[in-house]
């Protein structure tokens, strides 16, 4: 891993020596070993390497894979968390070679400043990472879909998965994944404008009915058709980015609006096509929600908490108050803006009420000074 075996030797025994001193200051790990016991790597117990692996970095987890059988052992059944984000070369053989050691996996972040996994790499993931949670894949532009195919058969269980940026796969192979990945609670798609299209939303409503979390920034494929599948098929959506799906029109948000009582936070930057019917259908949705949520226990303080309404020209203020004074987590005020209206020179008089408490405190403390 360090390139000269003299520096990887020295390397492994001072990062013995870390450990070590990391276990024997923990009472906890530590209370029960004898001194003088342990004295190589091959001495230490199973149970307490795992332990002492929950402690480093992935590089210095990395480093142990490849010291001894204990080591190995210990990672094979004991970690369950890996990232190799900061690798910036020769990432898809370090997944090739390591991979098979880490088969117990739930979460794997594999991000990427440029590209650097290919197919293979994935298609190793799939075969070896059974019970793999969350994938991370994103700027991932070499990989086809191959990958999306191995996934779906090798990685059922995923309930996280980010291919943002990976703009080389197709809607049908998405479509595909969703109907073996049918526990997806988070998908990440921005900029996949390919791959997210109505086809492939409209196979994701119908399997992923436990999807919570959505983005799909800039896939200016994604029309009415695709949104209003996800809001008919995925009622526990929460967060839903739609900025720059430049396609969509008012139906796509009074479907999210009616279908989606428990929606938190909605991205429509640059949608031009959504106008004052859409946000007149938000604010309704709270009073239509509000039995509903006595009876689930929520307060009056649940709903709308992220409004992105950026360069939609078309609204008015009336129409955008509205929703505003329906959801009293929704802010425009200083620090706390939740309610995002840049580009917007039309409403500027939305505030939030707390906006207008702050003004009018600060109009009546001019008003009458203190004596």
């Amino acid at each position: 891993m360090v390139g000269k075996e003299n520096q990887k030797t020295e390397d492994l025994n001072l990062c013995f020596e870390k450990l070590m001193m990391m276990v024997s200051g923990n009472s906890g790990i530590g209370g029960n070993m004898k001194i003088g016991v342990i004295t190589e790597w091959k001495d230490i117990p199973i149970e307490l390497l795992v332990q002492i692996l929950s402690l480093v970095d992935d590089q210095t987890v990395i480093i142990a894979s490849g010291v001894c059988r204990g080591w190995r052992d210990a990672i094979y059944f004991g970690v369950s968390r890996l990232s190799l984000s900061w690798c910036s070369k020769n990432m898809n053989n370090l997944v090739l070679s390591l991979v098979p050691k880490f088969a117990k996996l739930q979460t794997l972040i594999l991000r990427q400043d440029k590209p650097q996994l290919e197919d293979n790499a994935v298609e190793t993931i799939s075969n070896c990472c059974h019970e793999l949670q969350i994938l991370d894949l994103s700027k991932s532009f070499k990989l086809t879909d191959r990958s999306l195919y191995a996934i779906a058969h090798g990685c059922s269980d995923l309930t996280k998965l980010n291919i943002s940026g990976c703009s080389a796969f197709s809607d049908s192979a998405l479509a595909y994944l969703a109907s073996f990945c049918r526990k997806l609670k988070v998908l990440n798609l921005c900029g996949c404008v390919r791959t997210a299209s109505d086809t492939a939303l409209q196979a994701i409503g119908h399997y992923c009915n436990q999807l919570q979390s959505l983005n799909l920034g800039w896939c200016d494929n994604v029309g009415d058709v695709g949104v209003m599948s996800l809001a008919y098929g995925c009622p526990d959506l929460r967060t839903v980015d739609l900025c720059g799906c430049v396609r969509i029109t008012d139906d796509s948000v009074i479907a999210l609006a009616n279908k989606c009582p428990h929606l938190r936070s909605l991205g429509l930057y640059y949608c031009k096509n959504i106008t004052d019917r859409a946000m007149y259908s938000l604010a309704q949705s709270k009073v239509k929600n509000r039995i509903w949520g006595t009876v689930k226990g929520e307060s009056d303080e649940d709903g709308l908490r992220t409004l992105n309404i950026s360069q939609c020209t078309a609204l008015t203020p009336s129409a955008v108050q509205a929703v505003c004074d329906s959801f009293p987590s929704l802010h425009t005020c200083s620090g706390r803006h939740s309610l995002i209206m840049s580009g917007c020179l039309n409403l500027t008089s939305v505030h939030c009420a707390c906006a207008v408490h702050a003004h009018h405190r600060a109009f009546t403390t001019f008003t009458h000074p203190a004596h």
